[in-house]
C-alpha cells in the first residue's frame, strides 16, 4: 500500500489582508488523512514540526488548489523544498479535463451528494474568535471531502460538474500512481527538516 497523505491547508489572514503576497500568509492549521494510519491529525502553526517528517515520509502528498494555495503557503515555514514530494493537485486534473478550474465544493456536490461544512473566509473568523477547534473540524472536512473525491475519481477514473445549463456531466480523471511516480516511491524517505 502507498504511503499518501491527502491535505489541506486554512490560513489566519485573506489574500486582501495580505496584498496577494503568498509570503505574508499564516496558517492556522493544517489537516491530513494518511493512508497508512486511516487516521485524521491536525496540526496548529506551531506544531508544523511535527507534519514535515509525515510529509517527507509520503510516496504521495494530495490536495485541491495545492499546487497554487496550500503548497506556496506551505513553503514559508518548510526549511527544505516540499516540490520534491510527488505531489497530487486534484484540481490541476480536473482543469486538464474540463478546461476550467471548479471550486471542491462544486464537485463534490455533483460527484458525491456531499458539500463542504463552510468556507475558507469563516475558517479566518473563526481564527480572529480564537475558536481554533472549528478550524480543524472544518479542516478535517474538507480533507475528507477531498478523500472522498479523489478515491472515487481513482476507482471509476471519473468525476462530475453541474454544467451552465445545471446538467451534472460527467469528466474524464486518471489519479493513478503511474509509472514514473512508481519509480519515485522506492525512493528513500527525504529529510530535509532540522531535529528539534
Amino acid at each position: 500500500m502507498l504511503n499518501e497523505i491527502v491535505f489541506d491547508i486554512e490560513t489566519q489572514n485573506t489574500f486582501a489582508d495580505v496584498d496577494n503576497d503568498f509570503k505574508k500568509f499564516k496558517i492556522s492549521c493544517v489537516s491530513i488523512y494518511s493512508y497508512a494510519t486511516d487516521s485524521y491529525t491536525s496540526f496548529e502553526e506551531n506544531e508544523l514540526n511535527k507534519l514535515w517528517p509525515i510529509l517527507e515520509k509520503a510516496d504521495r502528498i494530495i490536495g485541491y488548489n495545492s499546487e497554487h494555495f496550500d503548497l506556496p503557503i506551505l513553503h514559508n515555514y518548510y526549511p527544505g523544498n516540499l516540490s520534491v514530494i510527488n505531489h497530487l493537485d486534484i484540481m490541476k486534473k480536473v482543469k486538464e479535463s474540463v478546461g476550467i478550474r471548479l471550486k471542491l465544493n462544486d464537485i463534490a456536490m455533483a460527484t458525491l451528494d456531499m458539500e463542504k461544512s463552510a468556507d475558507g473566509l469563516q475558517a479566518i473568523r473563526w481564527w480572529k474568535e480564537g475558536k481554533i477547534n472549528e478550524i480543524k473540524k472544518y479542516c478535517e472536512q474538507d480533507v475528507k471531502v477531498t478523500k472522498e473525491i479523489y478515491e472515487f475519481g481513482k476507482n471509476n477514473k471519473q468525476l462530475f460538474y453541474k454544467s451552465l445549463v445545471g446538467e451534472i456531466t460527467p469528466f474524464a480523471v486518471n489519479f493513478d500512481f503511474g509509472p514514473a511516480n512508481q519509480a519515485l516511491s522506492g525512493k528513500k524517505n527525504i529529510n530535509l527538516t532540522l531535529p528539534f
